[in-house]
């Protein structure tokens, strides 16, 4: 069942990985699209560029375009122009004229030959599968008509509609930067000349140029290009942008002035000496800082060669949108030992102004990248993860490879929780371990004051044991908490020892557990030494956390996988041991195989007459009448049993009873004769198919096999082995009698069915364990009023129902058959029945349970219960037998007078009360009893049991 789940689950893996590349793929063509559109737009510096940028991206963002017309609101004359078009001045008539007035998008399949807008796309006529769009843009707060997008194209769908819309709003925030461009042009033009060497002077065409440069899809790149301005017009030495991340609440830094870092830096914003920035918004100079303040920043910037910093002045760039702080831009040292003025201030925001949006839009987009490559990253680890369930050992050699792979680890420790022992088991090894004659070394050189070593364990070199409670692996194992060491000897529950022992030196560590689907530890996982940065930064503690899910699932399945395996294995194992002990004598089985089947009146002369009992037959002479019965009832014939087979199967049957008071072998012996007599006395076979009483009169050997001497109710209550397997379907003994049975079918040399085929080979199976499984009481009860019905109505020889029932309702008669005898028999049943009911009541007293009434040995009055099992049970199991099948009528008239006897020694019993409350002293009453002509039926011979 494991192999079967652990195979769903990779299948559901498998097709989670195909949806997402599919939407990984469509996803990034669409982030491309507009990304380009974006780029071009944010570099234009005129109307003409920006109406060439609009054609271009329409081309990009609708396939199939056959001809478009943009009309561009002209900032000095107010009007929709389209240069170079044959109606250069947009039209106000026909289908343009309604877009206009209603303010939205208007489409047409097919607009009249008359309409300005054939026109405008110099459509001669317009085809029919072509339609035709006309788009109004409006300014941001949709009062100002700032252009129209006419398109003609093949079948828009909604998607291209969105691409619009999004793309219109870009073309409202380009006119706004358009509009303030020509306002401080004309500001300059009037107050002074157009270049000054000053730097509190705005260089428009240095600015445009910027932003025309902005086309870089990589977020370090354009940031770059941004740090060049930025140190030029404030002639620093050196510039960076701490940009915010909202969902950590971190500032992180791509490149600190050119360099650009292998790893990020992150840290907290409320941590930093310039968190206050982000919620003040107002500017800070070096000397608004601490020397704490000013340590940390001399610290970030070590990664250039800076040297001291002289002066510093940090802006906060806001995001036009949402109105929060996106960045920070710091620019350090200016030259000639100048400080930063506030015209430096004024270049930084105006620069930002212009360039903040394709920054944070870049940065958006990087984002979503980083998020889908990860994703790509967990469903790949996910993979490699989930197919080496089948060993624990494999899988954690992966689970280190993929932590270190995943957080650029220099080392990878996993240890396992044992709740039992209180411990991390190690069992597989990243790297140098130190053995025990090395551990024993340090202990010794360190003294006895160092316990976590004292405690650590070296288990036959395959496994290394430390208490739960202890280190930075048990610190985390048992608060369940990620523990990010930066300095790791700086840390209290760091221990040197082993890399003095070692000589791995270990820098940072990053540390976290792994937890099941029910947040409960079952491991922990030790990273050492970040290799591209001084240390793990919260990326990694996120990275990890989410790559712990995949361990903990792939983990608690591999155990389970083993246990299941395990089990498989050792159940085997029992199976091929109980059928080595279950092996019969050879010589017997020589003996019987060589010896003719005995004439079945040559074992008893009345041993096919209904009031014979026969546990009068000695235990050596069951087997060859057990053979001479399949002979006598022609089986043997019909179905083509081998002798040696036959004699193989009844023997090992015999040897899987085992031997309590009543449910052994001798009572499968009588219920299999007791079916004989009926095949004999009633013929059942001309009712019944040739299969059907076929698997009746095996089902009636095998029926009790490997019973305990317990009931269904006590497998339940004590919780066995047996209830834990079958007590979900009901019937737990009955279903445990036929799996053993099917256990010896399926012995080599012991299938009584290998000759049958395939069609009645299937039958024989299932009518042979639903005729088993008719022996629980339970089921006979729900069926009673089916049989009476059948017997008012008769046999339907025709109908599948009414063979069912018979078949169950001559299987019960068989099992009850005891009852049917004299009263010698009778007496001595009753006696091995109580016997065995006892010893449940007593084990269930032990067990602190208290028993039924029938099981309780203090409690049970012997006659009462026997009558009240012969009158509701018994009698009117044969009453119906009787009306189904004539001749049986003595079989109810035995158990009837069985039932008065009980009656009449009821009423002795009452004048003779059971001494120290033991039932069982009943039946040495009733072998003390005086009065021998109320027991004694003239039945003769010994009865076994």
């Amino acid at each position: 069942m494991a192999t079967i789940a652990v195979q769903r689950l990779l299948g559901a893996l498998r097709g989670l990985a195909g949806w997402w590349w599919g939407y990984a793929a469509a996803e990034t063509v669409e982030i491309h699209t507009f990304q380009d559109a974006l780029l071009q737009l944010s570099g234009v510096i005129d109307l003409d560029g920006l109406r060439r940028a609009v054609e271009e991206a329409i081309g990009t963002i609708i396939p199939n375009v056959h001809s478009t017309a943009v009309y561009l609101l002209d900032l000095d004359s107010r009007q929709l122009r389209c240069h170079g078009n044959p109606l250069p001045v947009l039209p106000d008539e026909g289908l343009i004229q309604e877009a206009v007035s209603q303010r939205q998008c208007v489409t047409r399949p097919r607009p009249p030959p008359e309409d300005p807008v054939c026109r405008v796309l110099q459509l001669s006529q317009c085809e029919e599968e072509r339609s035709v769009i006309c788009y109004p843009v409006l300014d941001r707060e949709g009062s100002e008509l700032l252009a129209i997008l006419l398109i003609s194209c093949s079948r828009p769908t909604q998607l291209h509609y969105d691409n619009l819309s999004l793309l219109g709003k870009h073309i409202a925030t380009c006119y706004s930067r358009l509009k303030q461009v020509q306002m401080q042009q004309d500001g300059a033009m009037s107050h002074a000349p157009a270049h000054r060497q000053d730097s509190g002077t705005i260089d428009t065409q240095a600015i445009l140029q910027l932003c025309a440069d902005l086309y870089d899809q990589d977020a370090p790149a354009l940031q770059l290009k941004v740090i060049r301005y930025l140190q030029k017009v404030t002639r620093a030495e050196c510039c960076l942008l701490l940009l915010v991340a909202d969902d950590t609440a971190e500032f992180f830094c791509q490149l600190i002035g050119e360099h650009v870092l292998e790893e990020e830096v992150r840290f907290p914003i409320d941590q930093s000496c310039l968190g206050h920035v982000v919620t003040s918004k107002k500017p800070v100079t070096l000397e608004d800082l601490d020397s704490k303040g000013k340590g940390e920043l001399q610290s970030l910037v070590l990664h250039v060669q800076l040297g001291e910093i002289r002066s510093m002045l940090c802006i906060p760039v806001e995001s036009k949108a949402a109105g929060n702080i996106v960045a920070l831009a710091c620019v350090f040292n200016k030259r000639d030992r100048l400080k930063f003025s506030s015209a430096d201030e004024s270049q930084i925001r105006t620069c930002f102004t212009y360039t903040s949006t394709v920054l944070t839009s870049t940065l958006a987009v990087q984002k979503e990248r980083k998020l889908k490559l990860e994703t790509q990253s967990m469903l790949q680890i996910a993979k490699n993860l989930f197919t080496h369930l089948d060993d624990v050992s494999v899988l954690l050699r992966e689970i280190m490879q993929e932590a270190r792979n995943l957080t650029h680890a220099e080392r990878c420790s996993l240890f396992l929780v044992d709740k039992g022992r209180r411990e991390l088991v190690a069992k597989v090894f990243d790297g140098v371990v130190a053995d025990e004659s090395e551990l024993e070394k340090l202990r010794q050189e360190l003294g006895p004051n160092h316990r976590r070593l004292s405690d650590v364990r070296v288990m036959n070199m395959n496994e290394l044991r430390i208490p739960i409670d202890q280190g930075i692996a048990g610190h985390v194992a048992t608060t369940g908490e990620i523990l990010n060491i930066k300095d790791a000897y700086s840390h209290p529950l760091f221990y040197s020892g082993v890399d003095h022992s070692t000589g791995f030196r270990t820098r940072n560590i990053l540390c976290f557990p792994i937890k099941n689907e029910g947040h409960e530890i079952v491991g922990v996982a030790e990273l050492c030494n970040k290799i591209n940065g001084p240390c793990f930064s919260t990326y990694d503690e996120e990275l990890a956390q989410a790559f712990s899910i995949y361990c903990g699932i792939s983990l608690v399945h591999s155990l389970l996988y083993k246990k299941v395996a395990d089990a498989q294995h050792r159940s085997k194992l029992s199976n091929e041991l109980m059928m080595y002990h279950m092996k019969v004598n050879e010589d017997e089985t020589a003996r019987l195989i060589v010896d003719k089947i005995p004439e079945i009146t040559s074992i008893h002369p009345d041993v096919s007459v209904f009031s014979f009992t026969p546990r009068v037959i000695y235990d050596d002479q069951t087997i060859p009448c057990c053979l001479a019965m399949f002979e006598d009832m022609g089986m043997i014939n019909r179905w083509r049993i081998h002798k040696e087979t036959l004699v193989k199967f009844v023997l090992m049957v015999k040897k899987g009873y085992r031997d309590p008071p009543y449910h052994n072998w001798y009572h499968a012996f009588s219920v299999s004769h007791f079916c004989y007599l009926l095949y004999k006395n009633l013929r059942i076979d001309q009712l019944l198919t040739d299969v059907e009483l076929f698997a009746l009169f095996v089902a009636c050997l095998c029926h009790d096999l490997d019973h305990r001497g317990t009931n269904n109710a006590f497998q339940v209550s004590s919780k066995s082995v047996l209830a834990a397997l079958y007590s979900s379907e009901g019937s737990v003994l009955e279903r445990h009698h036929f799996a053993q049975a099917m256990c010896i079918l399926n012995t080599e040399g012991c299938n009584i069915f290998e000759n049958l085929n395939k069609r009645d080979y299937e039958q024989a199976l299932d009518l042979f364990q639903e005729i088993i499984l008719a022996t629980d009481l339970a089921h006979h009860l729900s069926a009673v009023k089916d049989l009476e019905t059948m017997a008012k109505e008769g046999y339907d020889k025709s109908n599948p129902r009414c063979h069912t029932l018979l078949t169950c309702l001559l299987m019960t008669s068989c099992d009850l058959s005891d009852q049917t005898k004299g009263w010698g028999t009778t007496k001595k049943i009753a006696e091995l029945i109580y016997q065995e009911f006892f010893r449940q009541g007593d084990l269930e007293k032990s067990m602190g349970y208290r028993p039924h009434e029938m099981m309780d040995r203090e409690k049970a009055f012997i006659p009462d219960l026997q009558i009240s099992f012969l009158e509701n049970i018994a009698m009117p199991l044969y009453r119906i037998l009787g009306d189904l099948l004539p001749g049986s009528e003595c079989v109810y008239e035995a158990v009837k007078a069985n039932r008065d006897t009980w009656m009449q020694i009821r009423e002795t019993a009452k004048h003779k009360p059971i001494t120290h409350g033991n039932s069982f002293d009943f039946f040495k009453m009733l072998d003390e009893d005086d009065d021998m002509s109320l027991v004694n039926n003239g039945e003769g011979g010994k009865v076994n049991h």
